[in-house]
């Protein structure tokens, strides 16, 4: 089972941006999904995107063309750019693995978690 750990979250302005990375360690990352998930305050965990192990990538409508997911799986790593950021972004971002690519529909079933990065969006 992986272990990740994220970074980079962070104050930013509204329209600002920011850079997400979640580091994996352990074995055969480049068999696993990878996603992002965030929780803001009171409300439930939801995704806002993935990336499959053929590096296909599918996002929530709320961030589509301005986050961009990615991965580098000789650094066991994944990442999430996001531009243009709203106060309503404003949240933990947590990174998941997952075997199962419908699992990202339920986060509930997800059981390899990071701790979660900050992110706030306010002037």
């Amino acid at each position: 089972q992986l272990q990740l750990v994220e970074s980079g979250g962070g104050l930013v302005q509204p329209g600002g941006s920011l850079r997400l990375s979640c580091a994996a360690s352990g074995r055969n990352f480049d068999v696993y999904h990878m996603g992002w998930f965030r929780q803001a305050q009171g409300k439930e965990r939801e995704f806002v995107a993935h990336i499959t192990m053929n590096l296909r990538t599918s996002y929530a409508d709320s961030v589509k063309g301005r986050f961009t997911i990615s991965r580098d799986n000789s650094k066991n790593s994944v990442y999430l750019r996001m531009i243009n950021l709203k106060a309503e972004d404003t949240a933990v971002y947590y990174c998941a693995a997952f075997r199962n690519i419908a699992q990202s529909t339920d986060p509930s079933t997800i059981d390899t978690w990071g701790k979660g990065t900050l992110v706030t969006v306010s002037s």
